[in-house]
């Protein structure tokens, strides 16, 4: 902690009192922003090696990096892409056209704002946080619905409005899980609900809220449009989906989106279910020692374990049909957490459980 500190004294003694706030925090926002570019990048190596391994064949292992075989592969991609030419139909809205991939990674990026990081580190440690989140979350399917639209072409077209209900649908159960979490926590703050789960392991939301859970991150993988819900890009009869007139950087944004957002939704995940940043051996540990102190350490290694399983189901299951999509959304999804909201508006009347305390 010390270090920083004194690069905040530094820093303020080059430029005046009242600028140090805000340059420091533009450097943490684009410290913050680098590594999540870098982490999507390698994760996209994680998820070739890990569907390799699973499917007993060997993933990337052509271009090295610092002598490892393959770790040079994301960077590889990135230099194709960018010296690929971008293609803009000849009767496409030009201006939609490009505007639509950012539109799809701009929010995604927008929501690590209220991310709390640490105890008492977030960028806006705002008390609606979590509606904060959901408007975010809820404004890339107009990325995607441009793409397809001012495309002029009818399969992308039918790949957006394919997607978009797909999105729609999920966001539905996705935000009725996240009232569970308010209900349990009390509070619309990030940084609140990770501290409502104090006290170790079976103290945190996944032990009540399971349902919701299990709701929350099939969403989340349906909001994503990853495998088994992939149908916008992998169904033959609309070729590539909505970003099928897409090339170069333009494809490239669109693919940076998707990533982000996984890493997005198993860091809120792990927010949400499984105590953030707090240590699993919190409560158990005196309060001082190193191992029960909360940390991004704990954040870090937690998301890891969501961001895994991301590339374990699509390995493992089979793409659905669109059929089949919207009828677990419509009609496994919510019914799920609509019952189980009642269930633990019971345990909240009743006092059982974590509500215990608030008699």
């Amino acid at each position: 902690m010390w270090q920083w500190d004194g690069f905040r004294s530094w820093l303020s003694g080059l430029i005046s009192v009242y600028w140090a706030t805000p340059v420091l925090i533009a450097i943490q926002i684009l410290l913050v922003t680098v590594c999540l570019i870098l982490t999507m990048a390698f994760y996209t190596l994680a998820e070739r090696r890990v569907i390799g391994a699973i499917q007993s064949r060997r993933g990337p292992n052509r271009v090295n990096l610092l002598g490892l075989p393959g770790f040079g592969q994301p960077f590889a991609d990135v230099i194709k892409l960018m010296f690929k030419e971008v293609v803009v139909p000849t009767d496409a809205n030009r201006f939609l056209f490009r505007l639509a991939p950012f539109l799809a990674l701009v929010p995604s990026l927008a929501i690590w704002a209220v991310i709390p990081f640490a105890p008492e580190h977030a960028f806006a440690n705002i008390d609606a946080g979590l509606l904060y989140v959901l408007a975010l979350t809820s404004m890339g399917v107009y990325g995607i619905i441009l793409a397809g639209w001012s495309a002029n072409s009818k399969y992308a077209f039918l790949g957006a409005m394919r997607s978009a209900a797909q999105i729609v649908a999920y966001e539905i159960a996705m935000g009725f899980a996240m009232v569970g979490v308010l209900m349990a926590a009390g509070s619309l703050n990030l940084g609140a609900i990770v501290q409502a789960q104090h006290g170790g392991p079976l103290s945190w939301n996944w032990s009540w809220l399971f349902p919701l859970l299990i709701v929350y991150f099939i969403s989340g993988i349906a909001e994503t449009n990853r495998a088994p819900f992939d149908v916008a890009e992998g169904e033959s009869e609309i070729v590539a989906g909505f970003h099928v007139d897409y090339s170069g950087m333009g494809f490239a944004l669109f693919f940076i989106a998707e990533y982000v957002n996984m890493i997005l939704i198993s860091t809120l995940t792990v927010i949400f279910f499984f105590g953030g940043w707090l240590s699993p051996l919190d409560g158990y540990l005196p309060e001082d020692s190193l191992l029960a102190a909360p940390g991004f350490f704990w954040l870090g290694i937690k998301t890891l374990v969501p961001m895994f399983v991301f590339l374990w189901v699509r390995a493992t299951f089979p793409r659905y049909r669109y059929d089949q999509i919207m009828r677990l959304g419509w009609k496994a999804l919510i019914p799920v957490t609509l019952v189980w909201l009642l269930v633990e508006m019971a345990m909240v009347y009743a006092h059982v459980g974590p509500w215990a305390r608030m008699r």
